[in-house]
């Protein structure tokens, strides 16, 4: 209940004006970045000039990434995240480009204390200081969605209190609906719609979003992540403090520690970079293989080390906004896959790959086959030290066998497990920052035999599935041996000859070589005359040459 005294301020948002603005500036970056890419890295390799698009990757993705920074420090919301994301992957990434983005991790912008007081005010309809006795005017974290403060209860209870930024759901509403037009221009290239269903992708991620603004739902995870390591005695989850959390404000106790990602105090209070690491692996795998309820923003502003007393540890999550959930054929599909890498089983890996839905309907799986046996030749068993050490001529000679696979790509990204890949690599990243001779097989492997000897309890069930299997084959062996001597008997069997897929793929990539290379000659033709016809005032003429050879460079891009 307001008390008499107490006049309630509404929370303002945006303006219209302000949210339009918002609009165009991200559009216009993600404008520019495309050209650019288009331009240097599609067009120019291309027509030749490949030597000169690699040397200058490095500056150009640089003051990409610079700048990219610089907009998501001004715009906040959807844009911050993405670039969270991105400086996580130093397992992928150069480390030009998440050296710039690293500092998103600690940069977001806070929102002046008035108004997120405004925002408690508005959800308790009372005075700040009444719900909570002491408030810390600096956030102790800055996020894109909302920022915590260190606060007090009136019985004296240390606290965290997360409080969502004012006006948040109408910038994610225009920062979407921006996202959704980017989407668009990507929609326009095959290469990438026939390897992921991009709408699914973007309306997954926005359900994802908007379910993070609902910190009742936040609540419930955190009740949900609490009952699931009350046992363990190495993972800590902050108890929730339901009396004073609602859908914008979630009140739980305060567990900020050391943060994951600062190694200097981890490694000062005595505990080994190399062991939390391993654990945070640990923890993930009981999470996304046992559980199949994972939190799935492992972001270093969201995980801790907390010394306890003596030599001992706990690894400490907060924020659980944004979790992932997987059905009953996820979860077998990713068993599978864990221990087919665990145990270099390819056939399993396969079958894996199918369950998941990762594989385009009409991959080559014999030829995947084979590049997964050679790329578990080259990787299997090394240190993520030891694979970014690796000699680049280990990794040409691999291209050069299995180009057709890299250049066709027969793998699609399913909607459900998008959250899950992100996951992953930021968890990939953190763990190579943790320590850089983290082995992912070395984690997987024990893991991946724990997993075979729980399979191994229903032998007896398998055993039976597998001989009425065979039992069916053999019986409808006789039938389709008989049909096959009545064709060959009417002069109906077709023999079928197919050349060799390096002998198909030669002559492919021959074929667009060729067309490439004429639509090149076009292009220059028609960008040199068009100019030429522009500059002599001729502007219709040379308008329509310019079209032309822009006409020409799609044709050359899309090829």
């Amino acid at each position: 209940m307001k008390t008499k005294e107490h006049q309630q301020k509404p929370v303002v948002g945006p303006s219209r004006a302000a949210l339009r603005a918002r609009y165009r500036r991200a559009l216009l970056f993600f404008a520019r970045v495309a050209a650019g890419v288009m331009w240097w890295d599609l067009l120019l390799r291309r027509v030749g000039l490949r030597g000169l698009a690699r040397r200058t990757a490095p500056s150009r993705y640089k003051r990409a990434a610079r700048s990219y920074r610089a907009l998501a420090i001004r715009q906040g919301g959807l844009w911050i995240k993405v670039g969270q994301f991105l400086s996580a992957r130093v397992d992928v990434l150069p480390q030009y480009v998440t050296a710039e983005l690293a500092g998103l991790q600690d940069e977001v912008p806070a929102e002046s204390i008035e108004r997120i007081l405004g925002v408690v005010e508005s959800e308790f309809g009372d005075r700040a200081a009444a719900v909570f006795p002491w408030f810390d005017p600096q956030p102790l974290a800055s996020a894109s969605l909302g920022q915590a403060h260190r606060a007090r209860l009136a019985n004296g209870q240390a606290a965290m209190v997360k409080v969502q930024r004012p006006g948040i759901e109408e910038i994610l509403q225009v920062d979407l609906e921006a996202l959704g037009r980017v989407v668009g221009w990507l929609k326009r290239f095959s290469a990438i719609t026939r390897r992921a269903d991009l709408d699914a992708l973007l309306a997954e991620f926005s359900r994802t979003l908007w379910a993070e603004l609902d910190y009742l739902a936040e609540a419930e995870n955190a009740r949900s992540f609490g009952a699931m390591f009350a046992e363990d005695p190495q993972v800590r989850i902050p108890g929730l403090v339901s009396t004073h959390s609602t859908r914008r404000v979630l009140t739980l106790e305060d567990v900020y520690f050391i943060k994951i990602t600062d190694y200097e105090a981890i490694e000062a209070a005595g505990v080994p970079r190399a062991e939390v690491a391993q654990r945070l692996f640990r923890t993930y795998l009981r999470q996304i293989f046992l559980e199949g309820f994972f939190h799935a923003d492992p972001h270093p502003g969201n995980l801790f080390v907390e010394p306890t007393d003596g030599e001992g540890w706990r690894l400490v999550f907060v924020d659980f906004g944004m979790v992932g959930r997987l059905d009953d054929q996820a979860r077998h599909g990713l068993r599978d896959l864990a221990i087919a890498i665990g145990t270099r089983d390819i056939d399993r890996l396969l079958r894996a790959y199918q369950i998941l839905g990762v594989l385009l309907p009409a991959a080559d799986l014999d030829r995947i086959r084979q590049a997964e046996k050679a790329l578990f030749e080259r990787i299997w068993g090394r240190s993520m030290r030891e694979l970014i050490d690796m000699h680049p001529r280990e990794m040409r000679e691999f291209a050069t066998q299995f180009r057709d696979v890299l250049y066709e790509m027969p793998f699609q990204v399913p909607s459900d497990l998008i959250f899950l890949g992100r996951c992953l690599a930021i968890l990939s990243g953190m763990c190579t920052g943790l320590d850089p001779d983290f082995n992912l097989f070395e984690g997987l492997a024990p893991f991946a035999r724990q997993l075979l000897q729980e399979e191994g309890g229903d032998w007896l069930d398998r055993l039976l599935d597998w001989l009425v299997k065979q039992g069916g084959a053999l019986n409808a062996i006789p039938a389709r041996l008989d049909s096959a001597l009545a064709r060959v008997e009417r002069g109906d069997l077709l023999v079928t000859a197919r050349a060799a897929p390096d002998l198909d793929r030669s002559l492919a990539r021959l074929t667009r070589a060729i067309n490439r290379l004429v639509a090149a000659v076009i292009f220059a033709v028609l960008l040199l005359e068009g100019s030429l016809l522009y500059l002599n005032d001729q502007r219709l003429l040379g308008g329509v040459g310019l079209g032309l050879a822009l006409l020409a460079a799609l044709w050359i891009l899309r090829g």
